[in-house]
């Protein structure tokens, strides 16, 4: 019985943006960005996701192709707010036009690196090894290869991007929210002070998913047939939805096995990802971290800074008080019942 409640609990996850942090939970999500002036301004929006306005949604495999669409389209959302905010200036503040150019052009560049670029090049390794091993021999290391240049194109892209200045400080945003969300599930007060003694690092990072769902296209690509490039390239694009609902199910695993050493080997290489993808916070950024948290539709917490009047929160509100995993209504108790589940 105790267990089936626990289950019940809601879940709090979030990303960094421009000068500030998106927290999210089921019944909606709340930005709080510091402007050049050093004021926090919000925006809050009581909206349930997908999964808990659909529970059909919730099926295995199926969620995390839901989750990761979904977060893809409302991070571009949440970038293009935070930006227009973050800048010291009107001219210095990317209008619509602006900010779509930048979504397509990386867009393509994700696909040109990620997939294209691999492809492309392991092809050639793969006629050059045919002349020297078997069609299976060559059709393996081929796969493997891709899989490997895939994870250091993008460990080479993080560490060539983590010294720009910019970059730097969403790192460190992205490390404030990491503590503020470990400082509420151990229950304790949110404030900068408890929130800097929690670790940048969380078991349930978004870096996490996104490495693993990289290493499990290594073992699902190494299947594939002996098939031109073209059509490998369109494979690996239509197959990209289902791997990343698998990868979303071993990111949960430590959910259901936190003391299992298998699990922790599994999700070992995604933490030391953290380490380059997060940086310390100062109180400044924590103070950001936690206005988000503490908006948080349906959170239950008393908020660290009120929204202005002249931006009110969002419509579209549920009509029940609060919201679980499963769609049911239920009172949050306090910080120390939060159950974390989503990318964080």
């Amino acid at each position: 019985m105790k267990k089936e409640k626990k289950e019940k609990k809601p879940s709090y996850g979030g990303q960094a943006v421009m000068e500030g942090v998106m927290m999210q939970g089921p019944q909606g999500k709340a930005i709080a960005c510091r402007r050049a002036d050093g004021k926090i301004v919000l925006k809050i929006t009581s909206k349930p996701n997908l999964r808990q306005r659909y529970p059909w949604l919730k099926l295995p495999v199926l969620r995390g192709c839901v989750s990761f669409g979904e977060s893809l389209v409302n991070g571009m959302q949440d970038l293009t707010w935070s930006a227009s905010q973050a800048g010291e200036s009107e001219e210095e503040s990317l209008g619509p036009k602006e900010i779509a150019i930048a979504v397509i052009i990386a867009l393509v560049a994700t696909v040109g690196l990620f997939v294209i670029f691999p492809v492309w090049l392991c092809t050639l390794f793969y006629n050059y090894m045919l002349t020297v091993a078997s069609p299976e021999t060559a059709g393996f290391l081929r796969s493997l290869l891709e899989g490997l240049l895939r994870v250091s194109i993008f460990l080479g892209y993080i560490l060539a991007i983590r010294r720009l200045p910019d970059i730097t400080r969403l790192f460190a945003y992205h490390g404030a929210e990491h503590k503020s969300i470990a400082c509420l599930e151990a229950g304790d007060e949110l404030t900068p002070a408890n929130a800097r003694k929690y670790s940048k690092i969380h078991m349930r990072c978004g870096t996490s998913f996104l490495l693993m769902t990289m290493i499990l296209m290594i073992v699902i690509f190494t299947f594939v047939g002996q098939t031109s490039a073209w059509y490998r390239m369109l494979i690996k694009l239509a197959m990209m939805p289902v791997v990343a609902g698998l990868g979303f199910e071993l990111y949960r695993l430590p959910l259901y096995f936190p003391k299992s050493l298998i699990v922790r080997i599994l999700i070992a290489p995604g933490l030391w990802m953290q380490r380059l993808t997060t940086a310390e916070p100062d109180d400044e950024q924590l103070e950001v971290a936690i206005a988000a948290m503490t908006n948080v539709p349906g959170i239950g917490l008393t908020p660290t800074v009120l929204p202005e009047e002249n931006e009110p929160e969002a419509t579209d509100s549920p009509k029940t008080d609060d919201l679980n995993e499963d769609g049911s209504s239920e009172e949050k108790n306090g910080a120390s019942t939060i159950q974390q589940e989503e990318i964080v």
